[in-house]
């Protein structure tokens, strides 16, 4: 395996897949292919990859499917989705379920690989202070990538610790959209602010009670404010 880690592209569309390949690899990545649904999940699960690149239309079973069965087996690895169609709702539905980002068909593949650098760096955490803060009854810690809502765990993604860490990093500072799609996505506004939008839903979900911690600020932005 590459230093760089494993990269599951599973890709029913072999110039794609094979184009995928190749840019993965000239940037150190050892690649798994797989054309198939079912087969990429077995690959998901016996591999445990570094990452996931994975077609939303596949034979047998769909890129949201394995995503959704990889996190309800708490396999966490970062997910990046491909869909040939520009649907908000396939894309919202796909973060929803866990992933960390989306491309919409056709893609340049330097894009692919950038975007999944970003998810890799955040999937290692923002290099910030390892100093534990809190807001309200929300406790995180940066370095241990934990976070507590009145000393219960609550598992997040690392694209959602990473919001909700930008977000505690200053209590009571707004962030526009634009800012945290920039800073926590690593990708300028092209990408749609909806990508946060739908990211904080699911901190919120995830903080239960808690959840009053992250509050809008109408035609701003976001805060975390107890």
């Amino acid at each position: 395996m590459s230093e760089k880690g494993l990269v599951l592209v599973v890709e029913d569309e072999r110039p794609i897949a094979d184009l995928i390949r190749l840019y993965l690899q000239r940037d150190g990545y050892g690649v798994q292919v797989e054309s198939d649904g079912a087969a990429g999940l077995a690959a998901a699960r016996r591999l445990r990859p570094t990452a996931c690149v994975l077609d939303i239309a596949l034979p047998s079973m769909d890129g949201t499917e394995i995503c959704r069965r990889l996190r309800a087996e708490d396999i966490w690895v970062p997910i990046i989705f491909l869909t040939a169609r520009d649907d908000e709702v396939d894309r919202i539905v796909g973060l929803e379920l866990g992933a960390d980002d989306y491309l919409t068909k056709p893609f340049s593949p330097r894009e692919l690989v950038a975007r999944l650098k970003a998810v890799l760096r955040r999937a290692g955490g923002i290099p910030e202070p390892d100093r534990s803060r809190a807001v309200g009854p929300v406790r995180l810690d940066p370095a241990r990538r934990e976070v507590t809502v009145g000393g219960v765990a609550v598992h997040l993604t690392s694209t959602e610790f990473d919001l909700l860490a930008h977000l505690m990093s200053r209590p009571g500072r707004v962030y526009t959209r634009d800012e945290l799609l920039s800073t926590v996505w690593g990708y300028a506004a092209h990408g749609g602010t909806r990508t946060v939008d739908v990211h904080v839903a699911q901190v919120r979900a995830k903080l239960g009670d808690a959840a009053h911690v992250v509050r809008t600020v109408r035609g701003v932005g976001y805060t975390a404010d107890a």
